[in-house]
């Protein structure tokens, strides 16, 4: 069974049922003990793409929002059963051009990471992807605060949406989590992995 580790601020670890690993957006927390097969970043900002913290197997695939917008268009890729595909993210600090998201499908899971973002159009249109796992951030300083991020959650429709990067030069912050008015909320605290169902 996939797994997902939260390892605070806008960082993650997923764990394929392979044993295959996918690192999102390294840069806070701890977790990185375990050799990369896949380093997804969002964008280039250094709260981001700290790869020095990460061993990377021979093979490993790192994919930036360069590659994820190469060619001016929204990319997807196709690892062996783990599909990816870039999504829009954007907001008054974080331009579309430099900017993705990411849906991670993996063991029949779906994953959406939004990135650094606000709402997006593309949004409503994630619904007919039956997302699984939706993280959000909202700090509402660089990005979204807690209201719009819920406002994303219900256009999105996942079963289970994860509030994230909360609190600016903290790994996260339990009391807004906690009031988050999101539908079908699920609250992760930075060291706590999750097994992943669909």
């Amino acid at each position: 069974m996939a797994k997902l580790l939260y390892q605070g601020h806008g960082s993650y670890r997923i764990t394929a049922q392979d044993g295959r690993i996918i690192y999102v957006d390294p840069y806070a927390g701890e977790g990185y003990d375990v050799p990369a097969d896949i380093v997804l970043i969002t964008h280039g900002h250094h709260d981001h793409n700290k790869l020095e913290l990460i061993t990377q197997n021979e093979g490993c695939r790192v994919i930036t929002n360069k590659e994820a917008l190469a060619g001016e268009k929204h990319n997807s890729f196709s690892f062996n059963g783990i599909e990816i595909e870039a999504t829009e993210a954007r907001n008054f600090m974080h331009s579309s051009k430099s900017c993705v998201g990411y849906i991670i499908t993996l063991d029949g899971v779906r994953i959406y990471c939004s990135g650094d973002t606000s709402k997006t159009k593309q949004m409503q249109e994630l619904a007919k992807q039956e997302i699984d796992y939706a993280l959000f951030c909202g700090d509402g300083k660089f990005n979204m605060g807690p209201k719009e991020a819920a406002e994303c959650a219900k256009l999105v429709g996942a079963k289970h949406n994860i509030l994230i990067h909360v609190k600016p030069g903290a790994l996260f912050d339990l009391a807004k989590a906690q009031k988050w008015e999101a539908p079908n909320k699920l609250i992760i605290q930075p060291g706590e992995e999750i097994e992943l169902h669909h």
